[in-house]
């Protein structure tokens, strides 16, 4: 039962709409009526500029990281690894928003984090060279998707097929961008502090 509440929890935490609450307090508006209209931070970095991205980046991260540390309080690594994935679900598909959330990016850096902070230097030096060198956030994103399962299995079985899972619904959601970039239509990142 305990792992059950557990992982309700790391749900209930992940579908917490943070870049959609920091623009309204911003003053940005909603961001479901801009870009992509997803509410995670690449889209909070068009509507708001780079300080409204970091926010929302922070706190998406912050979510599924106490996501992964109840999950390893109630029952370990593994588990810690899997609750973290439902934040990833909640973040991606949040119940309050009619399941339309942000990509899973920022959660999964979270995720890194609190599973191993190795994880989380290498992806974020990896998806940094890319995107400042080829001005695509998701094209890092992807890479970082790759990789993850591979560092994930380094540690673990049970951790990697978690990572494996994170993998999969990252991709799933950035099948769009995959199409763009394959077309050469894909949209590059605008560093601006503030609009």
């Amino acid at each position: 039962m305990l792992y059950v509440v557990g992982v309700l929890v790391a749900y209930v935490l992940g579908s917490v709409p943070c870049g959609l609450l920091l623009a309204r307090l911003f003053g940005y508006g909603d961001l479901r009526r801009v870009g992509s209209g997803n509410t995670g931070a690449t889209n909070a970095l068009r509507a708001g500029g780079l300080r409204l991205a970091i926010s929302v980046w922070v706190l998406d991260m912050a979510k599924a990281f106490l996501a992964v540390l109840i999950g390893n309080w109630i029952g370990g690594a593994t588990f810690g690894a899997w609750c973290g994935f439902a934040a990833m679900v909640g973040h991606c598909f949040p119940v309050w928003l009619r399941f339309h959330g942000g990509k899973g990016v920022s959660c999964l850096f979270g995720i890194f984090l609190a599973v191993n902070p190795l994880m989380f230097i290498i992806c974020g030096i990896e998806w940094l060279i890319v995107a400042l060198g080829f001005g695509y956030s998701s094209l890092g994103a992807i890479i970082v998707f790759c990789l993850a399962p591979v560092l994930g299995f380094a540690i673990s079985a049970g951790v990697g097929f978690a990572f494996l899972a994170m993998a999969a619904l990252c991709l799933y959601r950035h099948l769009e961008n995959i199409g763009r970039l394959v077309g050469g239509t894909e949209s590059k990142i605008t560093w601006k502090w503030k609009k």
